[in-house]
This record gives structure tokens, sequence and C-alpha cells, in this order.
């Protein structure tokens, strides 16, 4: 059965979070040692900022199945540190691509941030008619290549 959780709720998959962000979105080339360190340190940092209301991880499991994530994070990057909060890390594992995760993940991380009185949240994607589905308005480019979008509540 699908359902989302609040990582704070479900701690034990932490570690599973934290390796497949690195693996999306961190440095491809590193030892072993290097990739524990980079996940203990996620690891860290998640359970550091569970009570920042600019902070949260929501997991969609399928029975106790890890499915995808996504998040709220107060910073995503260097450029435009002036605003916040940011929708950031959306992932659904590969297997379960194609089903409409990716919706149900973004519906609820969504309504997490109504529910803490934000009124836009913003991201940056180098992806290509993606998150215009989901309600995000093209703001500008960035100076990395992403494009920066917000999408009002």
């Amino acid at each position: 059965m699908l359902k989302i959780y609040n990582i704070r709720e479900k701690t034990e998959y932490l570690k599973e979070v934290a390796i497949l962000t690195h693996l999306e979105w961190g440095s491809k080339t590193q030892t072993k040692k290097e990739l524990e360190n980079k996940v203990n340190k996620k690891t860290e940092k998640m359970i550091n900022n569970f009570d920042n209301p600019y902070y949260c991880t929501l997991i969609l499991l399928d029975d106790n199945n890890l499915v995808g994530f996504i998040s709220i994070f107060e910073k995503d990057g260097e450029e435009r540190q002036d605003l916040k909060p940011w929708y950031a890390t959306m992932y659904v594992k590969k297997e379960y691509r194609g089903n409409g995760y990716s919706k149900m993940l973004n519906e609820a991380i969504q309504k997490e941030a109504k529910k803490r009185d934000f009124k836009r949240i913003y991201l940056k994607s180098d992806l290509i008619n993606y998150y215009e589905k989901f309600g995000a308005i093209y703001l500008e480019n960035l100076n990395n290549g992403e494009k920066l979008y917000y999408i009002d509540l």
C-alpha cells in the first residue's frame, strides 16, 4: 500500500535517502570511504534540521519499500540565496517511474508547504517542460545553466 510519511516519522529510511540523494546529485567520482562520509554528513544534516520550518523530506513507501522522496530546503545552491524555501530532491526510483508517483510527491510537498504557511516555493532544474505540469512558472536562467522556477501555493 502506498503512503507518504515525513522522514522524521520513519528514520530507518534516512540512510537510503542520503545514499540516493548523493548518487543522483553528488559527485560521481569518489572512493567508497568518501561516499560513506558524505552519506553520514547528509544523514546528520537531515536529523539536525527536523525542527527547521524551512526543511522537510517526505518519503513515499510501498509497504516497507522506499519508492521516492521530495524535500523542502531553506537554500538550494549558491545562486539566489535571497529566495526561500526551495522545493528540492524530487526522486523516484527507476523501477517505479512512469506510475504518477512524482505527481503524488509533488502534491504532498505543496500541501506540506501550505501547512507551513509558505506562499511560494522555488525550484531549479535543467529538465525541460517537466515541472510546469506541477504548476511551476519560469522565472529566470541561473548562471549554472539551470532554470529557476516558482510555484505559488
